[in-house]
């Protein structure tokens, strides 16, 4: 039986020690899965965006730090939002953030 995988202090960033590399254009990325279900943290320097993307599965962010924008509002520290499969949205933050991303299956690209 695989051994748990812990990450400590999450909301009170335990996630700031974490290597993280490039992922898009002002996006870093850190993988804590690379399978499906894919589970990541992004940070986003301030102005940073993601072009529109749909979601074949489902897709759950909790913003950490800072806060994330998508086409439906913003959302702060605390934040959960969870977009169903099919939909569609771009995703930017002004003053930048970290978000915890889960993805059942992974996103497509569309611009």
């Amino acid at each position: 039986m695989p051994d748990p995988a812990i990450f400590r202090s999450m909301l009170r960033g335990g996630w700031r020690d974490l290597p993280f590399t490039h992922f898009r254009n002002g996006i870093e990325v850190h993988w804590l899965s690379r399978a499906d279900p894919q589970v990541a943290l992004l940070r986003y320097a301030p102005g940073a965006a993601a072009p529109r993307h749909r979601h074949p599965g489902l897709e759950t962010i909790l913003v950490l730090e800072g806060e994330q924008s998508d086409d439906f509002g913003t959302y702060a520290a605390g934040d959960m939002v969870m977009n169903p499969p099919g939909s569609e949205h771009r995703v930017w933050s002004d003053p930048g953030c970290v978000v915890l991303l889960h993805w059942d299956k992974p996103v497509q690209f569309l611009d």
